[in-house]
């Protein structure tokens, strides 16, 4: 089943671009470069999931329910959700050591603090996950783990009720070009990042699961040191059923693991 979705490339310009995050010293507050909205065809991989696997897509699914009941603001059941997503990651994509450093809830609501981003993009340059590596690791564990093979892996779940509106969307890697890549810095009250915006191409190729439930999640390879391709997502400006009102709601973990030698 193919339905049709509004993406937000980014665009070509002679100078570099950033986003800004916390501008101003206000939580949520975000800056953002130029994007130009298209309308753009999205496979439903429920109709065709049997070809679908993380080493030709960078991308999997999987049915993973969490005991998670509420992710708040404290920090009670990170504990518990680190050890469930490295499970899901031994599991699925044979990762041999996981650090967890991150989650972000996010709720698609104007009051919220981590809205959906509806920019198509992947979360590292090539130059930005080795000082992520460096930041999480320091220096000499970081020089150890270069040495093997290292990958940025992010899982995505829905929160409370299944997702009806602003799914996230993923591009088959093989169908975006080299010149489809542009450099962005990304610029933290604390500290810089750069991660890889995407300009509209007509030839690519999106996909997404319909209507992902709390028990579904995703994992999406965003940076590896051997050469899996990273993909690009965004949410996609779409709505199942006009009828449901749900808001969206979901958790998105980051994680660097290592894969065995």
């Amino acid at each position: 089943m193919t339905q049709i979705a509004t993406v937000n490339y980014h665009v070509h310009k002679p100078e570099r671009q950033s986003f800004e995050l916390d501008a101003g010293g206000i939580i949520g507050n975000l800056v953002s470069p130029e994007l130009a909205p298209k309308q753009m065809a999205v496979r439903d991989v429920r109709s065709f999931d049997a070809g679908l696997s993380f080493q030709e897509h960078s991308v999997g699914f999987a049915t993973f329910p969490t005991n998670v009941q509420c992710f708040n603001d404290g920090s009670d059941w990170q504990d518990a959700y680190d050890k469930e997503i490295s499970k899901l990651l031994r599991t699925e994509i044979g990762a041999q050591e996981i650090i967890l450093f991150d989650h972000t809830v996010r709720a698609d609501d104007p009051d919220a603090d981590r809205k959906p981003a509806r920019n198509v993009h992947s979360d590292y340059s090539a130059d930005g996950a080795q000082q992520r590596l460096i930041d999480i690791l320091g220096e000499e564990r970081a020089a150890e783990w270069s040495k093997g093979h290292y990958a940025f892996i992010n899982t995505w779940r829905p929160i409370g009720a299944a997702i009806n509106s602003a799914p996230l969307g993923f591009i088959r890697p093989t169908s975006v070009a080299d010149d489809d890549w542009i450099l962005l810095d990304l610029i933290y009250p604390d500290r810089m990042g750069q991660i890889m915006g995407v300009a509209e191409n007509p030839e690519h190729d999106w996909f997404y699961m319909s209507k992902m439930t709390p028990d579904e999640v995703a994992f999406f390879n965003i940076f590896d040191n051997r050469g899996l391709p990273s993909v690009a997502h965004s949410a996609l400006d779409m709505v199942e059923d006009p009828k449901v009102q749900t808001v969206r709601r979901s958790i998105e973990s980051r994680t660097l693991v290592r894969y065995a030698a």
